[in-house]
């Protein structure tokens, strides 16, 4: 009897951790890409797909995290860069401070990279950052780049999986693609968020304790934008860092009042992690999703605009 009562009691145990997240099981922690039931299934690749491609020509392989994290060990072909190389980062806040550099140095700096549109970009960070992946992919999309794709599971994914990794750093073969123009589909500007407020549904996608006042990034004032609703970015992620099924997407928003025809806003504090939530919704049919690339660094400093 004793011998059973240990097990209720281990099974009870196990049950309360997994309800309080320090278990992590997910039905849809290993379920395929394919299986998920994406409504727009062109974002995601899998590190088995990656495993299978790793060598193939036309694929440019892109490390998000940094030159730092990069140089410690990336995926073998990978090279490195940052959303900051793409990024207005000396104009200040309230006046186009991380927002997206022109098109026409953009196209300088893809040159340097070798990005252009013959090629299949796959970019890749570490999950537990920023969504700088996200931010990437959003900004080559906007410029014409549709065959671009996020790593679904990230670095940390690919190191748990024994994926090969390289402490190489990859030569670059510029290239001479040149950006026409950039497509402000995903995108959405302070001034639009104020005339069209009353028909906006806002996500605040950053963390409980900035979306409570927390300044951690150095904004100009704490809090969020008044009426914004708050859905971290991270929860769209399951336990093993991989994005959540078409039907728990759905239901995180429903549980928010947001549809799929409605027109919503993402925000964070620069415009990365909202960008990844942005690409996310796009990819499971919320077709008016944008990103506020100027996001709470220019919102909180511009003192006549509504914060709570």
């Amino acid at each position: 009897m004793r011998y059973i009562y240990g097990i209720l009691l281990i099974a009870i145990c196990v049950l309360v951790l997994i309800w309080k997240g320090i278990i992590g099981i997910s039905s849809s922690d290993s379920l395929p890409i394919e299986k998920r039931d994406y409504i727009q299934n062109n974002l995601l690749v899998s590190v088995d797909w990656m495993k299978k491609h790793l060598d193939d020509k036309d694929i440019l392989i892109i490390d998000a995290r940094g030159d730092e994290a990069y140089n410690k060990g990336h995926i073998k072909g990978a090279i490195s860069t940052s959303w900051q190389f793409f990024s207005d980062m000396k104009a200040l806040k309230g006046e186009g401070f991380t927002t997206l550099l022109n098109h026409k140095i953009l196209s300088e700096k893809f040159q340097q990279l070798g990005i252009d549109d013959k090629k299949t970009i796959i970019v890749y960070a570490d999950p537990n950052g920023w969504g700088e992946d996200g931010r990437i992919v959003w900004m080559l999309r906007m410029a014409g780049l549709s065959n671009t794709k996020i790593l679904d599971g990230g670095w940390p994914l690919w190191e748990q999986s024994k994926g090969e990794i390289s402490k190489i750093k990859e030569s670059i073969k510029p290239s001479d693609f040149v950006i026409s123009k950039i497509n402000k589909d995903m995108l959405i500007t302070t001034e639009e968020i104020v005339a069209n407020r009353d028909d906006l549904a806002i996500i605040d996608t950053r963390s409980s304790a900035e979306w409570l006042g927390a300044t951690i990034y150095g904004e100009s004032r704490g809090g969020h934008i008044k009426d914004a609703l708050h859905i971290e970015w991270s929860d769209l992620f399951n336990n093993d860092e991989t994005i959540k099924t078409q039907k728990e997407i759905e239901s995180i928003m429903k549980e928010k009042g947001i549809f799929k025809d409605d027109k919503i806003v993402c925000y964070c504090t620069a415009g990365i992690r909202s960008a990844h939530m942005t690409l996310v919704l796009r990819m499971a049919g919320y077709k008016n999703a944008k990103n506020y690339a100027a996001s709470m660094y220019e919102w909180s400093a511009r003192t006549e605009l509504p914060m709570e």
